[in-house]
């Protein structure tokens, strides 16, 4: 992914302040006085970057006033010292010059200690300034606080794992590291309240994510869009700073590009350095390193068996028609109560092959576990490549029903399965003359699969079509080795899912073993370890 690196930041070119408003709230932020600042009177320290992104939202208004952008999406890498920013910005809206008589500013963050850190950010401001102390109201737990008593403005710490904020009609938000954000309640919420008023603003701060589902992902997505010319969106800015793929991780020529304060004396330079040195070594520590220091959006796994970027050139049209009819190998991973079955078929060429895959899970309780995941099962869902079906389980007659449909389409040469909980099912398809085969999910079946998914994908025969539940599958995965070398398939993280991927991988598998179209378990000692066929 190409960085869109905001060059305007640092190249000195003109910005609109028609009528003087950038100006008059860069003014107003530098006489706060900030408790850690080292400069003299302890002056806050608003560096020419961050003056600069100040001026140009702030600066280009209409002609009456109101601000023409209404959303900003900033992103930096951690330590660039954003919280510092968005208290005196809460300052500058609660009883600064953007300050509205009634007005109401919010910080949203995921929990309420991450929220509390920018209320308490904005309190030191106000403790050091007497005038500020003498004319603000604090309030602490439960409710975080400040307000303003002469103009009636306020301002509140909320979090999105409290209960819900419906109702609040803000002027002012700001909603911090959206990238750990589980659920969408709170955000609309604070969507749907800041399109009631007039000139009111959103900041969205946050630092890499990872994974391409939720809230974050959808705004990063929109952002890059918007800076990439693909979208125009006037009301938006996009600020992002981040080192590009391209760089070398190591080089700290490179670091610069996601850490405008590092010319400024923060984020420390010595303990980036150490990081570096324990990175190199140590798979995860380096995915981290990227993630918070090096602003790269990380695709969710902490393995190195699989280059995401590699995986999405595999994303060509599939033309549907023209593989019916055609000899297909099929794999089923069912999935017990709050899981996913997947189901994938693939179809073979000479030189690639094609995967469709379908997902299944149960309606009763989707939103709360597109949450619980932070996977966009509804949107999944209403594109069609989710199958919800009724109840709080999936049905086993409804993946029979798939696996018949899907016979009738294609000349199936083979449904593998693992035998965990559905062997009953796939005897009675059996029965009806389907072509069912139990695949063991063990180190003696997989590790090959696995090996050969990989050749698959590095040497650019997989099609996959972009399907995303099979995209987020993958990059849920990390792999383990046994003493043999032979690999299995594990989640990368705590609230990923791999059924979409672990299915393929034997449908791939499968696909390949075949010769010209036949199984092998026509020779029945040609069958490894771990296979055993039910019925041809």
């Amino acid at each position: 992914m190409k960085s869109v690196f905001p060059s305007w930041i640092f190249d000195k070119s003109p910005l609109p302040d028609p009528l003087g408003f950038g100006g008059r709230a860069v003014e107003f932020i530098k006489d706060l006085r900030h408790p850690k600042s080292t400069l003299e009177g302890h002056a806050f320290q608003l560096d020419p970057w961050q003056e600069r992104i100040i001026r140009r939202i702030y600066g280009d208004v209409t002609p009456n006033g109101e601000r023409r952008i209404k959303t900003v999406y900033l992103r930096v890498a951690r330590g660039n010292r954003k919280t510092s920013l968005v208290g005196a910005l809460t300052c500058l809206h609660l009883f600064g010059p953007e300050r509205v008589q009634g007005g109401r500013g919010i910080a949203a963050a995921v929990d309420q200690s991450q929220a509390r850190l920018t209320w308490e950010e904005a309190c030191g401001l106000v403790e050091m300034g007497a005038n500020f102390y003498a004319a603000t109201e604090k309030r602490e737990a439960p409710v975080f606080a400040l307000r303003h008593p002469k103009t009636g403005s306020a301002f509140e710490a909320v979090s999105a794992d409290g209960r819900s904020k419906h109702g609040k009609t803000p002027t002012f938000v700001i909603t911090d590291e959206i990238h750990a954000w589980h659920g969408r309640e709170l955000w609309a919420a604070l969507k749907t309240g800041l399109s009631k008023v007039p000139n009111s603003l959103h900041w969205i701060t946050t630092t890499a994510g990872a994974g391409q589902d939720g809230i974050a992902w959808a705004q990063e997505t929109y952002a890059r869009d918007v800076a990439t010319g693909r979208i125009e969106d006037p009301t938006f800015l996009p600020i992002i700073f981040e080192v590009d793929e391209d760089d070398d991780w190591t080089d700290e020529r490179a670091w610069h590009k996601a850490n405008p304060g590092l010319r400024h004396g923060y984020p420390d330079l010595a303990g980036l350095r150490s990081m570096v040195l324990q990175a190199k070594r140590d798979p995860a520590a380096r995915a981290e390193f990227e993630q918070y220091h090096l602003n790269r959006w990380q695709d969710g796994a902490l393995s190195d068996w699989l280059d995401m970027a590699v995986y999405d050139e595999g994303a060509q049209p599939i033309d549907d028609e023209e593989l019916l009819g055609r000899p297909c190998w099929i794999a089923v991973d069912y999935g017990p109560v709050n899981d996913i079955t997947a189901i994938v078929a693939a179809f073979r060429d000479d030189d690639s092959i094609v995967v469709k895959c379908w997902a299944m899970a149960p309606e009763e309780g989707l939103r709360q576990k597109a949450d619980t995941d932070r996977a966009a099962y509804i949107s999944w869902r209403d594109a069609g490549y989710l199958i919800s079906t009724p109840g709080n389980i999936v049905d086993r007659r409804e993946i029979a029903e798939k696996m018949r449909e899907l016979a009738a389409d294609y000349d199936v040469r083979e449904i593998a399965y693992d035998p965990y909980k559905i062997r009953e099912m796939m005897a009675e398809l059996a029965e009806d003359g389907l072509p069912t085969v139990e695949f063991r999910q063990g180190w003696a079946t997989m590790g090959p699969a696995i090996d050969q998914m990989q050749e698959a994908i590095l040497g650019g025969r997989l099609n996959h079509g972009g399907n995303p539940i099979l995209r987020a599958h993958f990059a849920s995965v990390v792999t383990k080795e046994d003493p043999s070398g032979n690999k299995s398939f594990h989640k990368g993280r705590s609230r990923g899912r791999i059924d979409a991927a672990v299915a393929c991988t034997m449908a791939v598998s499968r696909a390949l073993a075949g010769d010209n179209g036949k199984s092998i378990y026509e020779d029945a000692e040609a069958r490894p370890d771990g296979y055993l066929s039910f019925s041809y």
